[in-house]
């Protein structure tokens, strides 16, 4: 449908919580996911949040078969996850390079719960019920921090390992898994 305007780290929307998704199956939230995907799509992305196109709502979208900005990343199935719930399954945290659409150019090493159970509804309000490891696991909580209003840069603990993609070189294109 349309290519939206992705909004930027800096920006009020990307700090405020969500709220979450009342009807399911609407011509509105088709329309969202639409926009959402061909936005995802044309910017490279390997997932997006509703509120990164200016819409705070509960919904993400995510996955890929090859991925550019992650290169060592294995495929991840194309998701629509409304409304969603992570439960970490281990305690165990591994560090990995992220990037976002929302903060354009910049990557830093963030540590992430190594296994989730993930759950929530597709379009049409059909339950998921996910469980994920590294970099899928990864990937899910990273859109879903922009739910809560938090941003990648939030979660890096060693600000040497924050930075521009092109001063970084290789090393902040490197996955863990």
């Amino acid at each position: 449908m349309a290519i939206r305007p992705v909004v930027k780290m800096g920006n009020a929307q990307l700090a405020t919580p969500s709220l979450p998704v009342k009807q399911f199956a609407t011509n509105a939230l088709r329309s969202l996911l639409v926009d959402m995907q061909d936005t995802m799509k044309e910017k490279g992305g390997i997932g997006i949040a509703a509120p990164q196109i200016g819409v705070n709502l509960r919904v993400v979208i995510f996955g890929f078969e090859k991925s550019e900005r992650y290169p060592d990343a294995k495929p991840i199935p194309f998701t629509v996850l409304i409304n969603p719930v992570i439960e970490v399954l281990s305690q165990e945290q591994e560090e990995g390079w992220e990037g976002c659409l929302s903060v354009p150019g910049l990557r830093g090493l963030v540590p992430r719960f190594t296994k989730i159970r993930y759950r929530g509804f597709d379009a049409d309000g059909r339950p998921i019920d996910v469980t994920a490891e590294g970099f899928h696991a990864r990937v899910v909580q990273h859109e879903c921090d922009h739910l809560d209003g938090i941003l990648f840069p939030q979660r890096v603990k060693d600000l040497r390992h924050f930075g521009f993609e092109d001063e970084l070189g290789e090393m902040a294109k490197s996955t863990p898994d």
